[in-house]
């Protein structure tokens, strides 16, 4: 019997058609939509699942705000700020003593901005200056109930930090906020727990996500889902979008097969390098930071941001050379492109397809 995610109806394979011809489109003009910088690599937590090892003190040191600037300045030149949307991530953004300046100097540009963050420090006297800022969105972790998630970000305050920052941004109309959950053996019991958590504090937007092998997470078997329970998560998240009490969606992980539509507000499409670029700690041009393996194309202390961003990238633009391994005889690379390229390690392997996990799961 054919699972579904081998199965994939007439009328889900017509929609990935076009959307393969507009990513095809999407792919050639390459616009700067998101614009992603790693302020620091310095973090209050000491997560399980960290892929970039981040800790109190960091052997690379925060970047200047004016290096970033300068960036930013170049980026204005050539395309219209106001649609380059730019996320200061970590490490843990709010370890830094001016990022309300940060803030303030990416506002004063014309650029929207947010933050990833962890919660631990967004008080409401921080979440103050920071929307004084400018800023426009938050994206928050919470991995469980308090037992689980403190486990998991290492940190016996972490939920409660966490929970108090919920009803701060609850409580603001202006902000546009999503809870980011990263399940695993440990807490994927508690899903429907954790989903009426979220629900009765008001939460409209929940992202759910696995853990990939990489850092820290590499060779930590509770944070692996088993393949049938990937399946079941698939399956968690179509339920709860249908139910509508909160919006649950899947990361951008990897192609989904026949589960496309059903866990995704859209079809999937690895946008690093496409839409999304990125500027690392040490001034690497880079693109999605969840990209640990070294696909960097250049670096901002010594090359043009824009300049980069328009003639280089090709190795994200063009993913035929990903077609091989178990890609190579694949009826599905026409719509997975190999998968996200923060699977990808230095070589060009794929050592997990999503997939692969979801087929398995389901015999």
């Amino acid at each position: 019997m054919t699972g579904k995610a081998r199965h994939i109806s007439l009328r889900k394979r017509m929609g990935l058609e076009i959307q393969r011809i507009m990513q095809r489109k999407l792919t050639k003009e390459h616009p700067l939509y998101q614009l992603f910088w790693e302020c620091t690599l310095r973090c209050n937590m000491h997560c399980r699942h960290c892929g970039s090892d981040c800790k109190n003190i960091a052997d690379t040191k925060d970047m200047p705000r004016e290096d970033f600037f300068r960036v930013l300045d170049s980026i204005a030149e050539k395309t219209d700020p106001g649609k380059t949307f730019v996320i200061l991530t970590g490490g843990e953004p709010l370890m830094r003593d001016d990022i309300e300046l940060c803030g303030k100097g990416i506002f004063d540009r014309g650029f929207p901005w947010g933050i990833v963050t962890n919660g631990l420090f967004l008080d409401e006297r921080k979440f103050a200056q920071l929307m004084d800022a400018g800023m426009n969105t938050v994206a928050m972790s919470l991995d469980g109930l308090k037992d689980n998630h403190n486990w998991m970000r290492g940190n016996k305050d972490s939920f409660d930090c966490a929970d108090k920052a919920i009803d701060i941004m609850v409580n603001d109309e202006w902000l546009m906020f999503d809870i980011v959950t990263s399940v695993t053996e440990k807490n994927f019991s508690q899903l429907p727990q954790i989903k009426e958590y979220l629900i009765n504090k008001g939460v409209k937007l929940w992202r759910l996500d696995t853990v990939f092998p990489v850092g820290r997470a590499a060779n930590d078997k509770m944070l692996q889902l088993t393949d049938k329970h990937f399946v079941q998560l698939m399956n968690f998240i179509h339920e709860t979008r249908k139910e509508g009490l909160i919006s649950a969606s899947f990361g951008c992980e990897g192609f989904m097969g026949g589960y496309e539509g059903d866990v995704r507000d859209y079809a999937y499409f690895c946008r690093a390098g496409i839409t999304v670029g990125s500027v690392l700690a040490d001034g690497s041009i880079s693109a999605c930071t969840s990209i640990r393996s070294d696909y960097h194309q250049g670096n901002i202390y010594s090359d043009d941001f824009m300049d980069v961003w328009n003639n280089k990238f090709e190795v994200y633009r063009n993913k035929e050379w990903a077609r091989k391994g178990k890609c190579a005889g694949c009826d599905m690379f026409r719509y997975c492109k190999g998968n996200g390229m923060h699977l990808r390690n230095d070589k060009g392997e794929l050592p997990m397809c999503h997939l692969e996990r979801l087929i398995n799961g389901e015999e």
